[in-house]
């Protein structure tokens, strides 16, 4: 139980006092089990999936009910305290981070499921049930909520809004973005809002696409209505093995333009298989340079036609080894190695950095050829497991954050490939979003102009700007600290943000 005001005596003054004001606040409107402030208590909100950066918010409110979040943002815009909300804390990119002057609004306990209609296939849960669930509560109409990031058992709803987040699935299911029809949440001020409608389509502006991947900047979700998809009547998966990678990356694009859009498309490099082989033992080919993944849904006879398909252009590709599934238990151990990969690195090393980014498919050779360059200049090892179907990357960096130096190599490394995809033609993120960990390198892709845009959207929505403040959008000042450091190296393409 937490104990009575004033807070520990050792912070400093400044800080204790804002604490306390800000606690006597939430108390007014929190029952006594809703609020932490103690530091024993926060311990476990200090950072999301990105545990490399860590900071105590003041509080963390967990209300139970709408009222109580909106009593909750009522108050701290009324003493201009910032608010970060947070689901799972599943995060990869410190998007949940708390700000050491704010509070942390945890909404684990929005777990419920409201309602699944049939007849309509939609679902409308509330923001902390978790992505699995939902299909799980579906599974008796024969239906399943489509999009299935790696972390599904863990991951909130909300946090899916917030991020977009895809799937190994999302190649042909689309990201949250395409699945979600209603958002309900809450502004900054405590007013209630809803983004799009059980209808196909509202009156208005379309904001709908803008909330979603909004990294919780816009507005606080929930409640979420879902698009639900019948279950496939067979589902089937090729592994296929490459003695090399560009082979591999260039497999990829063939069966895109062989006009096939499989389930799933995923690749993943030899250093990254021998990880996960040894962790669940899937099945996978060790001698292999890179396998990948595609896989098959519809009727039987649609699946059968696009396994022969995929395994005509796959051969052709210059495929060593080609190996379907004979039945749904071999599928799911193919899949079981792909979804295990951020835990079988874990086995392998104290810590790793995941990033994401996002290039054209014709390129993924040479970003892979790119990453394994960099091994070489930061003097650390990198596992690559990705979406191969949209370009999606997920190189996994290992190091040991008890060594500063280490975790130093590893932030150059990351926002290296996260440049050297942009320079490729791609993008610093795909949906994991920017929070913390991008903030830097949204300079190398976007000028000046460009930010102001996206700032002015965000103060649109939140004039006094504390909802998740600091995060995602960089300020000119820091482009401009970025750029002195990189444009002579050639790194961004806008030399014009010396000037700033």
């Amino acid at each position: 139980m937490n104990a009575p005001l004033p807070p520990i005596a050792a912070e400093p003054a400044s800080r204790a006092q804002r604490q306390a004001e800000v606690i006597a606040a939430l108390q007014a409107v929190l029952p006594a089990h809703a609020l932490l402030w103690q530091r024993e208590d926060t311990t476990p909100y200090e950072c999301d999936g990105l545990t490399a950066y860590r900071q105590q918010p003041l509080a963390v409110a967990l209300p139970e009910t709408e009222d109580q979040v909106a009593a909750v943002l009522a108050a701290c815009h009324r003493l201009q305290v910032p608010v970060v909300a947070r689901g799972a804390g599943t995060g990869l990119s410190g998007g949940a981070m708390p700000h050491p002057l704010g509070v942390t609004l945890a909404l684990a306990k929005f777990n419920q499921i409201l309602k699944v209609d049939p007849l309509s296939r939609t679902a409308t849960v509330q923001c902390g049930v978790r992505n699995l669930a939902i299909s799980e509560a579906a599974a008796r109409f024969g239906l399943y909520y489509a999009p299935d990031p790696s972390s599904q058992i863990a991951c909130t709803i909300g946090g899916n809004v917030a991020e977009n987040s895809g799937g190994v699935h999302c190649l042909k299911y689309g990201l949250t973005v395409h699945n979600v029809l209603r958002v309900r949440g809450f502004t900054v001020e405590g007013e209630a809002v809803e983004f799009g409608a059980e209808a196909l389509d509202t009156p208005g502006l379309d904001l709908l696409p803008a909330v979603i991947g909004s990294e919780g900047m816009l507005a606080v979700t929930t409640e979420v209505t879902v698009k639900l998809v019948p279950k496939p009547k067979l589902a089937r998966c090729i592994m296929a093995s490459f003695d090399d990678i560009r082979k591999a990356g260039d497999a990829v694009a063939a069966v895109i333009a062989a006009g096939i859009i499989p389930a799933g498309l995923e690749m993943m490099d030899k250093p990254m298989t021998a990880a996960v082989e040894d962790f669940v033992h899937a099945g996978y080919d060790l001698e292999a340079a890179a396998i990948l993944l595609c896989e098959s849904d519809g009727t039987p006879e649609e699946v059968a036609e696009e396994i022969d398909r995929m395994l005509d252009v796959l051969s052709g590709a210059g495929a060593t080894r080609l190996e379907v599934s004979k039945d749904e238990a071999q599928r799911l151990t193919f899949w079981s190695g792909r979804k295990n990969a951020f835990p079988a690195s874990g086995r392998i090393s104290p810590d790793y950095m995941c990033m994401d980014s996002t290039i054209p498919r014709k390129r993924l050779a040479d970003i892979l050829l790119a990453i394994a360059e960099m091994e070489k200049k930061y003097g650390l090892r990198c596992c690559n497991v990705f979406h191969a179907g949209d370009g999606n990357l997920h190189p996994l960096i290992l190091f040991d954050s008890n060594d500063p130096d280490q975790l130093h190599r590893c932030e150059l490394f990351g926002a290296d490939i996260l440049e050297t995809s942009v320079r490729l033609g791609g993008t610093v993120t795909g949906e994991h979003g920017v929070g913390v960990e991008k903030l830097a390198s949204m300079c190398v892709q976007f000028s000046p102009a460009e930010l102001a845009q996206m700032a002015a959207l965000k103060s649109a929505f939140d004039p006094s700007g504390l909802l998740n403040p600091g995060k995602v959008i960089p300020t000119l000042n820091r482009c401009a600290e970025y750029g002195k450091m990189h444009v002579k190296k050639g790194l961004l393409p806008f030399p014009e943000l010396e000037r700033f």
